[in-house]
């Protein structure tokens, strides 16, 4: 999977490629994988009855473990491949190095797996946003939390662009209701080193500690902080990939909140999450399983082709980028986006999870 293709150029007669730099290993590897995959699960269904105006979709992979150096590097060599456009990137600080690349280059840099304000302000052409903010995000974590009348909130992130977009959030939510988080506790990025957040946090006695960061030190913190006495609540934000969370915490994850910015993978309310369903199924393979990463894959995936349908037969990336733009306000199987010339943030959809503790997630 991690192999990609030999330097197959983006435009070549017939045959569009994407380049995508995410962790396909380290600890938020299932981030990338569970992404990717969903996006071929709708690209492979589209090649299969013709491809995109007679034109074939692949994705070249490359691995940055989540690491923003690898990740520049990894983007320079996908456009000195000439790919057609970057898909979904994975990460804040990743994406944070990537974006200037894309837009030096003039390559379209399409629905990255991040809610930072930093990618979406200012306006920038080449840069296409599917999923909501992490200020809607936290937002709505906080909304939740101080209706709950839960004032105490501490607030632990992973410091780097992606933990301090997050505490941000917090924090500005927060500020518009005359307080502040009563503690923090920070972490480095594809690290567990909890250690010193827990203490930081436990002292300062937060009624629920909002998480940004992803699964696998989000769920050593809710263990350690656990067993450190700690009986508060815990809410993530949706980069922490709700499922992984729940695989790595198992029976202790029960009762944990995540903010979700994709419409469920798990019931059929929606007729994309019905579409979605029914194409894991048919995929029959045990590789791909339908969770929220997957899922925003799928629907990325979606979202880009309808842009290159509008391109034509022969698409440029101006033409691509007039075509995304041209989809205006469309519903995507009950999925609202919302693009414009002057707009390139497709929504603010945002809405709680929990974590039931037998590794489901209800909505």
């Amino acid at each position: 999977m991690l192999a990609g293709f030999s330097s197959v150029r983006g435009q070549t007669e017939g045959k569009i490629t994407l380049g995508q730099s995410a962790p396909f290993t380290g600890p938020a590897a299932e981030l990338g994988i569970q992404l990717h995959r969903g996006a071929m699960l709708y690209f492979d269904q589209i090649n299969a009855q013709g491809g995109i105006n007679r034109q074939q979709v692949e994705i070249r992979m490359l691995d940055d473990g989540y690491e923003p150096a690898r990740c520049a590097q990894n983007t320079e060599k996908l456009i000195a491949d000439d790919v057609f456009a970057l898909f979904g990137y994975v990460g804040t600080p990743t994406s944070v190095a990537a974006l200037p690349l894309a837009t030096k280059a003039k390559v379209p840099f399409v629905a990255p797996f991040t809610g930072a304000m930093a990618l979406r302000n200012p306006f920038n052409k080449y840069a296409f946003h599917l999923r909501a903010s992490y200020n809607d995000e936290t937002a709505l974590i906080v909304k939740q939390l101080t209706n709950l009348g839960l004032n105490k909130i501490g607030v632990f992130y992973q410091n780097d662009a992606y933990g301090k977009a997050g505490l941000d959030g917090v924090t500005l939510a927060l500020t518009g209701l005359g307080l502040k988080p009563v503690g923090l506790g920070a972490f480095e990025r594809n690290t567990v080193d909890v250690g010193q957040a827990v203490k930081a946090l436990v002292a300062a006695g937060p009624e629920a500690v909002v998480q940004i960061g992803a699964y696998k030190a989000c769920a050593a913190f809710i263990r350690q902080s656990r067993k450190a006495g700690y009986g508060g609540t815990f809410y993530n934000v949706s980069f922490v990939g709700t499922q992984a969370l729940a695989d790595e915490l198992g029976k202790e994850g029960a009762g944990i909140v995540v903010s979700q910015v994709m419409p469920s993978p798990y019931n059929g309310a929606r007729a994309i999450s019905r579409e979605f369903i029914e194409a894991v199924k048919a995929a029959d393979n045990k590789d791909i399983k339908a969770n929220f990463s997957s899922m925003e894959g799928y629907l990325a995936a979606k979202v880009f082709a309808e842009g290159l349908k509008r391109a034509g037969a022969k698409p440029t990336r101006d033409a691509f980028i007039n075509g995304l733009e041209s989809i205006g306000k469309q519903s995507f199987g009950g999925f609202a986006v919302a693009f414009s010339p002057s707009d390139h943030v497709a929504s603010s959809f945002v809405e709680l999870s929990m974590l039931t503790g037998d590794g489901r997630i209800r909505t």
